[in-house]
């Protein structure tokens, strides 16, 4: 891994598996949150997830997307890199979670009871940075955290739809983030020809009636935020369960790419979500104005 990368996101609190590899984890703002009583994420709200046993990890950080909204840094890419096992990830999850939050077991806002249910997360949320199928080994990674007990979430933008196919967590997610190629390729700028990767994402999200599975839409005023017919479209062919509208964080490196005025408010993203549900026959099943989210469940009556 590129030394300069590394010790930029070590300063941002990232664990690192090895020192060859980009697999990496890092506790979130919300695990630290309701490890200290505060609120957990809508991932509790929506699927009941407990957020201070949830690790957010990834076994690469590399991606074939440069999205504009994304928060990470596109001037330290990861070029190459050596994978790493998935026993040796998953065998060092506990140990560097416990690195990770070592600080909060003298913390006079963190009771001794939660600190220890920390120490022995419960779900692993392949989400952290880059693009996980890009991991050769990542359906075995999945099936050992399945047998060890973790629940497994994996976010992914889609690219892959081989590799998403191969894989069986317990909640696949597929990033659409653009109505139409058009957008599509100003918006996730990928890495070669635009229309070879739409058709791929269209791929997998023909995958999403087989699994249990989410859509997410991140709403970047001004720019995505169009079309909601075309979105509705693609999500009734997809027969997801799921579908999570979430308006765009003006955070990190994206603040480079983007202004604030492209962090739509509450407001914006649920009458995006609404117009996509009157399309798309998907149900309003909650939202958590704190996080810009809005989630749809499809209508198994129609």
């Amino acid at each position: 891994m590129q030394s300069e990368a590394c010790k930029n996101l070590r300063k941002q609190g990232y664990q690192f598996f090895s020192p060859h590899s980009s697999a990496a984890l890092k506790p979130c703002m919300w695990n630290k949150r309701a490890l200290k009583g505060g609120e957990m994420c809508y991932k509790h709200t929506f699927y009941g997830i407990d957020s201070h046993r949830c690790v957010q990890m990834t076994p690469t950080l590399k991606c074939n997307q440069r999205c504009l909204f994304c928060w990470r840094s596109f001037e330290h890419e990861v070029i190459e890199e050596e994978e790493i096992s998935p026993l040796e990830i998953v065998d060092n999850i506990p140990k560097l979670q416990k690195k990770a939050l070592s600080g909060y077991k003298v913390s006079k806002y963190v009771t001794p009871e939660l600190f220890n249910e920390a120490l022995k997360p419960t779900m692993t949320a392949i989400s952290l940075s880059g693009e996980p199928t890009l991991y050769s080994k990542l359906p075995e990674l999945i099936d050992l955290l399945n047998n060890r007990g973790y629940t497994t979430f994996l976010v992914s933008n889609g690219t892959m739809p081989e590799m998403i196919r191969r894989c069986h967590p317990y909640q696949t997610y597929i990033s659409l983030d653009a109505p139409d190629i058009e957008t599509y390729s100003s918006i996730c700028r990928p890495y070669g020809e635009p229309k070879y990767f739409w058709n791929q994402i269209s791929k997998s999200l023909n995958l999403l009636s087989e699994k249990r599975s989410a859509i997410r839409i991140t709403i970047v005023q001004g720019i995505n935020d169009h079309s909601p017919k075309k979105y509705a479209e693609m999500i009734k062919r997809s027969g997801t369960k799921f579908v999570e509208v979430k308006g765009y964080m003006y955070l990190g490196y994206s603040r480079k790419r983007l202004e604030r005025k492209h962090m739509p408010e509450h407001e914006h993203v649920r009458e995006f979500a609404s117009k996509i549900a009157e399309y798309s026959g998907y149900n309003f099943m909650d939202e958590s104005p704190i996080s810009r989210v809005v989630c749809l469940e499809r209508n198994d009556e129609i």
